[in-house]
């Protein structure tokens, strides 16, 4: 795992990390050259990024870059969010190797933020500008997640391929969940319909979180749970309805990232 390094020291690593990876693989000097050592800012660079990424025929990455630029500087939330979310990633995922890696590689990553750009348009009522996002965000990161929905910082998607989060979803800082997640309404009833999920929860691999319901801060739900009901704070859940299993151990299973319940206190 990478020692972690302040905010403000975050571009300094990963400009370093990218001429070091540079030196040792030759065959990627344009590719680290493009995507990092051209730029001269962190926002910069993910901004570039994101743009290539998600444009087609329909969208260019210039026309793209112009959006996603207009998003970072309306909105200052993004850029403290994205440093907390890249922090996120470094010290609770053992196989990420420095700062560069998820800002490359990381579709987790690079959907949240995309995320946060679609989710400035939708509050922007460009309600137009951000479905279509949502929809690439979809197509190219295997990511749902509508605009409307409310995400805070510190956030990590380990892995992240089919997660599914609805409109009116809420989810606190500090949160941490592994793929195939759904944070889901339960039919076709409107309204206040998706889950809300309190500060330091984690969500393990293939688990369904259905309707209008609460997680409570530092819960745990256990992989391919399906959960149905109110989770009390600090409170492990699992099953197929999740039942109370015990009470958390620590006080903020995301950053921590145990999926064992067997080590637990017992209620």
């Amino acid at each position: 795992m990478t020692e972690p390094v302040a905010d403000h020291d975050i571009w300094a690593t990963i400009r370093a990390e990218a001429e070091r990876d540079m030196r040792a693989e030759p065959c990627l000097g344009g590719f680290l050259h493009e995507s990092i050592l051209r730029h001269n800012s962190l926002m910069e660079a993910l901004g570039s990024l994101l743009s290539h990424k998600l444009s087609n025929p329909v969208m260019s990455p210039l026309t793209l870059l112009d959006l996603v630029e207009e998003a970072f500087a309306r909105d200052h939330f993004i850029e403290e969010s994205v440093l907390a979310d890249l922090q996120a990633v470094v010290t609770r995922d053992p196989a990420t190797r420095g700062y560069s890696q998820p800002l490359l590689y990381f579709k987790g990553f690079h959907a949240i933020q995309s995320f946060r750009i679609a989710h400035h348009f939708w509050v922007s009522n460009r309600v137009a500008l951000a479905l279509w996002l949502q929809s690439r965000i979809s197509e190219v990161f295997a990511v749902d997640i509508h605009p409307g929905a409310r995400i805070g910082r510190g956030i990590m998607f380990d892995h992240a391929t089919s997660v599914v989060i609805g409109e009116t979803a809420v989810i606190e800082d500090d949160f941490s969940m592994l793929h195939e997640v759904t944070l889901g309404g339960t039919g076709k009833v409107g309204g206040d319909r998706h889950p809300k999920i309190g500060r330091g929860v984690m969500i393990g691999a293939g688990a369904k979180v259905l309707g209008n319901i609460r997680v409570g801060e530092g819960a745990k739900i256990g992989a391919g749970s399906v959960v149905l009901d109110d989770v009390p704070p600090h409170t492990s859940v699992a099953g197929v309805p999740a039942k109370p299993i015990s009470r958390t151990r620590e006080p903020f299973p995301a950053l921590e990232m145990d999926q064992r319940f067997d080590c637990e206190v017992e209620s």
